[in-house]
């Protein structure tokens, strides 16, 4: 699968120490195909950091992109990647997404337009992480009207606290 650069141009990334040596490894790989990828941290492994402050502040850089008319998309990292979607789903307009095979990783883009993919670097080899990423970023949103309907109950209910029944 080729990587087309501009479906996605910039990718931040952010992991916890359990995901740094993985975090490092795909930034090489994703900059070798050509993405711009943006890392959030940490630089350094400390088995007691915090990751939800990386994992937001990938997130935040993902809407800030976007608010500036720049496609980006995100990438969290954990043990298991629950986490790291916790935090990253509570900045505002992010749909992160835990992917653990192929399809969840295309489902996430074709049918809710995730912009951020989180993934476990316990659960999964090197290269099984990195075809799961690239399946993501390939994967454009189906813009399927009950796709975007259902996104849209979604964000109504984040900006005004209400959902349509």
């Amino acid at each position: 699968m080729s990587t087309d650069t501009q479906l996605c141009p910039r990718i931040h990334i952010a992991t916890d120490h359990a995901g740094l040596d993985l975090s490092a490894d795909l930034v090489r790989r994703l900059a070798a195909k050509g993405y711009e990828v943006v890392d959030h941290g940490p630089k350094t492994y400390d088995p007691q950091d915090d990751y939800p402050a990386f994992c937001i502040r990938a997130a935040q850089a993902v809407i800030t992109d976007r608010q500036s008319g720049r496609h980006a998309l995100g990438i969290v990292l954990g043990g298991s990647g629950n986490g790291e979607q916790i935090a990253a789903n509570k900045v505002k307009g992010i749909r992160a997404a835990l992917v653990w095979n192929h399809s969840t990783a295309v489902l996430a883009r074709e049918h809710n337009d995730a912009n951020v993919v989180a993934l476990g670097a316990r659960q999964h080899s090197a290269q099984e992480t990195f075809d799961l990423v690239e399946a993501f970023l390939q994967t454009p949103f189906s813009n399927d009207e009950r796709h975007a309907r259902r996104i849209g109950q979604i964000a109504l209910f984040e900006n005004a606290g209400s959902v349509m029944e």
